[in-house]
């Protein structure tokens, strides 16, 4: 069976709103996560309630909307790498491929995580939590440039300039994160 050539774009169409649902949920459940294990220092009559509601919404965000964008996402791919399997031999497909399957374990790990947090036997900090919710950003950066530039990636000034404009704004990210914290603390 031959599929039409509009099939190639309604494939990658899915795909890139499954990848924005997907990393939407991504995002936000690992906020949550920082949310939940942050309540341990509330007051212990509204403790239980704050980890309910949590854990509610975790597991609605997880089944609701990440799980299914996850799995948009890799259908979507297979359908377009069923119309261009060359796609298979080149490196950047194959780096791409390496970056997606680490999101798949990223997701399913955040379920393991979950599931900890539900029973109270999460032994995570909310500063590594933060840490960890930056995988993703890194990952998808990595896929979205692999995409575009796929094998001619630019390594002259203006991109190694860019690149340092990106690490210098997530380390600024990090740096006024902690000092709201201990600005709050005092």
């Amino acid at each position: 069976m031959t599929l039409p050539p509009e099939a190639y774009l309604w494939f990658k169409s899915l795909h890139i709103i499954g990848v924005v649902v997907w990393f939407a949920g991504l995002f936000y459940l690992v906020r949550l996560f920082i949310y939940h294990v942050e309540a341990k220092e509330l007051d212990e009559e509204i403790r239980e309630a704050f980890y309910n509601q949590y854990s509610l919404m975790e597991l609605r965000l997880a089944n609701i909307i990440t799980t299914p964008g996850m799995i948009l996402t890799v259908s979507m791919a297979t359908g377009l790498v069923v119309m261009e399997p060359s796609w298979l031999t080149e490196a950047w497909m194959q780096f791409k491929l390496g970056f997606v399957f680490l999101l798949l374990v990223y997701h399913f790990f955040c379920y393991r995580l979950m599931n900890q947090l539900k029973n109270n036997k999460c032994n995570w900090s909310g500063r590594q939590l933060r840490i960890l919710n930056e995988m993703p950003t890194l990952l998808l950066v990595s896929v979205v440039l692999l995409v575009v530039f796929k094998s001619s990636f630019p390594t002259n000034a203006a991109t190694w300039f860019i690149v340092l404009l990106i690490i210098l704004m997530a380390l600024s990210i990090q740096f006024y994160a902690r000092y709201r914290r201990l600005s709050q603390s005092k």
